[in-house]
């Protein structure tokens, strides 16, 4: 297999994992660049591989999960995405996340071969220092909560400093440069509420756990919002 053709089916790969329901291969080959006749044939070497892809010619393709190719596969690009997202976490989310993401990324290099594991060390891109902000809550323990969907009891401050206690179904948590959120259900205002973290006075669980599906929650809040994927 040449270069050439492995970076293409690398590319095709990329391309089915873009696409959650069965994608015609008119669609796929206008992504990838290839005539509908090399589609076909790319989608059998990767089939061939042990790629799950179901589907047929006039019917549509779908990756089924499961199917890995090889680390070595990574593209420059890629390398260097994993790279400053690794920088950017480390300098904006908790210890632990940041730990988390630097072991991930360790991880990935010690298998890559030995060119490609030396741009993970040499990457040019950076990340700017971040504003220092006073003590704010745990946000491992706020991230906790929303794997776990408990409901959580808020002690709150607003804008002007006034305080109030609610109950509240966290569901996501929202990065920016200045401030953390927390997007969550709130059972007080019965509606989608949006928390900053440094606001947070105090906040704890309720020993309970909401009903809904957090990723339902996600869905219906990014409908609200007029949301995709990132805030």
């Amino acid at each position: 297999m040449t270069v050439a053709r492995s970076e293409r089916l690398l590319v095709l790969l990329q391309a089915l994992r873009r696409h959650r329901r069965p994608v015609s291969g008119a669609t796929l080959a206008a992504e990838t660049g290839v005539s509908l006749r090399t589609l076909y044939r790319d989608i059998a070497s990767l089939q061939a591989q042990g790629a799950h892809i179901e589907g047929e010619a006039g019917l549509g393709y779908v990756l089924k999960p499961g199917f890995m190719l090889p680390p070595m596969m990574f593209s420059p690009d890629e390398i260097e995405a994993l790279v400053l997202g690794s920088r950017w976490v480390a300098k904006v989310a908790d210890s632990k996340l940041a730990t988390a993401a630097s072991d991930a990324l360790a991880k990935i290099a010690a298998v890559l071969p030995a060119d490609l594991r030396d741009e993970t060390d040499t990457s040019t891109l950076l990340v700017g220092p971040r504003r220092q902000h006073p003590v704010e809550i745990d946000l491992a323990m706020l991230r906790a909560a929303i794997r776990r969907q408990d409901v959580l009891h808020l002690v709150y401050a607003d804008e002007a400093g006034a305080q109030s206690q609610r109950f509240i179904w966290p569901f996501a948590l929202g990065f920016f440069e200045e401030v953390r959120v927390l997007i969550t259900w709130c059972e007080l205002r019965q509606d989608f509420r949006h928390f900053r973290t440094d606001r947070m006075i105090a906040i704890e669980s309720a020993g309970r756990r909401y009903v809904k599906r957090r990723a339902t929650l996600l869905r219906q809040w990014r409908d609200v919002h007029g949301m995709t994927h990132d805030m």
